[in-house]
Protein backbone atom coordinates (compact mmCIF):
# COMPACT_ATOMS: atom_id res chain seq x y z
CA UNK A 1 0.00 0.00 0.00
CA UNK A 2 2.59 2.16 0.91
CA UNK A 3 4.56 1.27 -2.24
CA UNK A 4 1.71 2.47 -4.35
CA UNK A 5 1.11 5.74 -2.56
CA UNK A 6 4.79 6.66 -3.00
CA UNK A 7 4.83 6.04 -6.64
CA UNK A 8 1.39 8.04 -7.24
CA UNK A 9 2.96 10.96 -5.75
CA UNK A 10 0.20 11.03 -2.41
CA UNK A 11 3.57 12.30 -0.29
CA UNK A 12 1.49 13.10 2.76
CA UNK A 13 -0.50 9.65 2.98
CA UNK A 14 2.69 7.84 2.18
CA UNK A 15 4.57 9.71 5.14
CA UNK A 16 1.12 8.97 7.41
CA UNK A 17 1.07 5.80 6.44
CA UNK A 18 4.49 4.96 7.83
CA UNK A 19 3.16 6.36 11.32
CA UNK A 20 0.57 3.32 11.42
CA UNK A 21 1.39 1.34 14.14
CA UNK A 22 -1.91 -0.40 15.28
CA UNK A 23 -3.74 -2.13 12.20
CA UNK A 24 -5.50 -4.78 11.76
CA UNK A 25 -7.40 -7.22 9.29
CA UNK A 26 -10.95 -7.89 10.70
CA UNK A 27 -14.05 -9.85 8.34
CA UNK A 28 -13.01 -7.94 5.33
CA UNK A 29 -12.12 -4.82 6.98
CA UNK A 30 -8.28 -3.26 7.20
CA UNK A 31 -8.84 -1.56 10.67
CA UNK A 32 -6.43 1.44 11.85
CA UNK A 33 -6.24 2.65 15.31
CA UNK A 34 -4.91 5.84 16.31
CA UNK A 35 -5.17 8.44 18.89
CA UNK A 36 -3.38 11.02 16.55
CA UNK A 37 -5.78 13.38 15.55
CA UNK A 38 -3.64 14.57 12.74
CA UNK A 39 -2.98 11.17 11.43
CA UNK A 40 -6.52 10.46 11.68
CA UNK A 41 -7.42 13.52 9.08
CA UNK A 42 -4.73 12.79 6.71
CA UNK A 43 -6.19 9.14 6.54
CA UNK A 44 -9.73 10.45 6.45
CA UNK A 45 -9.09 12.77 3.55
CA UNK A 46 -7.01 10.25 1.86
CA UNK A 47 -9.78 7.61 2.22
CA UNK A 48 -9.99 7.74 -2.12
CA UNK A 49 -6.17 6.65 -2.37
CA UNK A 50 -6.18 4.82 0.21
CA UNK A 51 -8.87 2.01 -1.26
CA UNK A 52 -7.34 2.48 -4.68
CA UNK A 53 -3.57 1.22 -2.71
CA UNK A 54 -5.83 -1.54 -1.37
CA UNK A 55 -7.55 -2.59 -4.56
CA UNK A 56 -3.61 -2.45 -6.15
CA UNK A 57 -2.61 -5.17 -3.93
CA UNK A 58 -5.79 -7.12 -5.44
CA UNK A 59 -7.33 -7.26 -1.79
CA UNK A 60 -11.03 -6.81 -1.82
CA UNK A 61 -11.37 -5.15 1.97
CA UNK A 62 -13.20 -1.76 2.93
CA UNK A 63 -10.78 0.25 5.33
CA UNK A 64 -11.92 2.13 8.54
CA UNK A 65 -9.92 4.45 11.19
CA UNK A 66 -11.11 4.11 14.58
CA UNK A 67 -9.53 6.86 17.13
CA UNK A 68 -8.80 5.74 20.62
CA UNK A 69 -7.84 8.14 23.71
CA UNK A 70 -4.11 7.42 24.67
CA UNK A 71 -3.48 6.58 28.16
CA UNK A 72 -1.41 9.87 27.92
CA UNK A 73 -4.18 11.73 26.53
CA UNK A 74 -6.30 10.11 29.78
CA UNK A 75 -3.59 10.86 32.09
CA UNK A 76 -3.69 14.70 30.71
CA UNK A 77 -7.26 14.51 30.98
CA UNK A 78 -7.28 13.69 34.55
CA UNK A 79 -4.45 16.53 35.17
CA UNK A 80 -6.99 19.36 33.85
CA UNK A 81 -9.89 18.40 35.98
CA UNK A 82 -7.87 18.23 39.12
CA UNK A 83 -6.27 21.61 38.18
CA UNK A 84 -10.15 22.70 37.24
CA UNK A 85 -11.15 21.54 40.78
CA UNK A 86 -8.31 23.05 42.70
CA UNK A 87 -7.88 26.18 40.48
CA UNK A 88 -4.32 25.58 40.43
CA UNK A 89 -1.61 24.05 37.86
CA UNK A 90 -0.41 20.43 39.77
CA UNK A 91 2.96 19.23 38.84
CA UNK A 92 3.16 15.55 37.79
CA UNK A 93 6.87 14.31 38.13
Amino acid sequence: MVLYLKEHKKVALHIACGDITNAKVVENKLIIRSSDDFLIDILENGRKEIESAIRWQGLDLQFEVVKFESDEQKINKDIKKIESFFSRKVDIE
